[in-house]
């Protein structure tokens, strides 16, 4: 990902600058196909001149990677229901609801497009997300799996129907794969 300077401010033109730009993206790509996206198309929708996108981000794929990193941090509350089974089906019903929505797809089909490290920034987030659910599972006494095989049983599934499939991901097929991780 790419650093911001430690020159820019958290907030002020800054921060409205990387909004407008973030929105900009997000906006063309619910629009119409990521191959159309250009680092100039972003510049005009949000704004801001084209070297001001081209100095932040460089490129294409860093500028996708930070917005897909922006998107999807912290969007999804891990649960603590007091059962890893509840807590599962719980978090990847959510993560499923989230990846059913048009823009969050566009998003991710044009920043896994784009990079490894795009790929990277649509589930980073996401395996946080499973070790703190494991953690709270330690911290009752359980034995839960690894983020790894987790990763494996429930994201791959979900991932791979979200974006190359047009079967919705039922409530059932959800606690299937979490059974299946828990067997």
């Amino acid at each position: 990902m790419t650093e911001i300077s430690s020159h820019t401010r958290p907030g002020g033109r800054s921060a409205r600058v990387r909004g407008a730009v973030h929105r900009a993206v997000e906006e063309l790509l619910a629009e119409g196909p990521p191959e159309t996206l250009t680092m100039p198309l972003v510049a005009t929708r949000a704004g801001v001149h084209p070297t001001t996108v081209y100095r932040r981000w460089g490129s294409l794929a860093e500028l996708l990677e930070d917005v897909a990193t922006s998107r999807f941090s912290g969007d999804i509350v891990v649960p603590d229901t007091g059962a890893l089974p509840d807590d599962l089906e719980r978090w990847v019903t959510d993560v499923a609801t989230d990846l059913a929505d048009p823009d969050s797809l566009a998003l991710i089909r044009a920043s896994i497009g784009s990079s490894p490290a795009g790929a990277c920034a649509c589930t980073a987030d996401r395996h946080a997300q499973l070790a703190a659910i494991f953690d709270h599972e330690r911290s009752r006494g359980g034995h839960p799996p690894t983020v790894e095989r987790a990763t494996d049983t429930l994201l791959g599934p979900l991932y791979y129907r979200a974006i190359f499939t047009q079967q919705p991901a039922e409530p059932s097929w959800a606690r299937e794969l979490v059974d299946t991780l828990l067997r």
